[in-house]
This record gives C-alpha cells, sequence and structure tokens, in this order.
C-alpha cells in the first residue's frame, strides 16, 4: 500500500529466510478478535496466535519471537511483542504463549508497558500491517533480562539474527 512505512527488517542487512506457519494468521489476512487488545476500548482477547517453524540453519542456538507493528501513528512503530532466549528445540508456540506466566523464553517489555503479549489496537483508518518474525539467533541467551527496552532487545537480537522468518497479517477497523 502506497505511503506505508518500511518493515523493520528492510533497512537491515539481509539474513536468509526459513518457514513459519501459523494455525491462527495468515500473510495479509485479517487478525482476528483473538489477537486484538482487551484494552483502549478494544474488547479482543489478547492472545498471542500460534506459530510453527522450520528450515532454520543448523546452527540455531536460540529464538526470538517479536511482533511489531511499523505503521503505528509514533514515529518509531509500535512494540506488541518481544519474547527472547527461547531454546533451539523449541520450533512451536501454542495460541497464548505470549502470557506473562509462558513457560519459554523470557518476555521483554513490550509498547504498552506489559511483558507479554499485547494485541492489535490500531486508530480508525487504513489496517495496520502486524509483523510477526521468528529470529534464529546463534547464540543460547541474548544477555539482556525482562526490563531491558525492546528497541535494545531488538538491537541484540539483530546482532546475532543468522536467519529470520516472517509472517505479516493485518488488522483495522
Amino acid at each position: 500500500m502506497a505511503g506505508q512505512a518500511p518493515l523493520p527488517y528492510d533497512h537491515l542487512p539481509e539474513v536468509p529466510s526459513f518457514t513459519v506457519t501459523s494455525d491462527d494468521v495468515a500473510d495479509g489476512a485479517m487478525l482476528a478478535d483473538a489477537q486484538v487488545f482487551d484494552d483502549w476500548g478494544f474488547t479482543g482477547g489478547n492472545h498471542s496466535p500460534q506459530l510453527s517453524w522450520s528450515g532454520f540453519p543448523a546452527g540455531t542456538q536460540s529464538f526470538a519471537v517479536t511482533c511489531f507493528d511499523p505503521d503505528a501513528p509514533t514515529g518509531s512503530g509500535f512494540w506488541h511483542w518481544v519474547l527472547f532466549d527461547v531454546p533451539a528445540d523449541v520450533t512451536s508456540l501454542p495460541t497464548g504463549a505470549g502470557a506473562a506466566d509462558a513457560a519459554v523464553g523470557t518476555h521483554a517489555r513490550n509498547d504498552y508497558g506489559n511483558k507479554a503479549y499485547g494485541g492489535a489496537a490500531p486508530p480508525p483508518g487504513t489496517p495496520h500491517r502486524y509483523v510477526f518474525a521468528v529470529h534464529a539467533l546463534d547464540v543460547p541467551e541474548l544477555g539482556v533480562d525482562a526490563d531491558t527496552s525492546p528497541a535494545v532487545v531488538g538491537f541484540n537480537v539483530t546482532a546475532h539474527t543468522l536467519a529470520r522468518a516472517v509472517i505479516t497479517p493485518v488488522y483495522g477497523h
């Protein structure tokens, strides 16, 4: 769509891709109410989608899973989910794995200020893109903690990314 912000990884050095699929979301398809925020006037389920991935490089030591809205009217986009230090033997997350009490990985604060998945909540108008990315990393742990900002986690993720898989649904009202 004309006038949209670039995707969050367009300006970074290119890395190989692998496959990410979901029972809950699809490229270019509208997010279901289950993945919409449950506050700010929205009444969604606020559940992260199910994700599965395969075909990542053999040297992968951990994963990070993120969700970013490049179309948010902030000047810097909006981080909806920042999960890192996911063990290399984990190749899928069930629906709702983005809950604050999730048993796998570490959640950093999202831009809502929560250490969990925060669903879509765009202003009225053109639908926004929600870039769900699985990053295959070359380290078992990033060396940051749950209180680290999304931007700093993103910096560390980018520095250690071997490959990345992306699925980009949309949401608007």
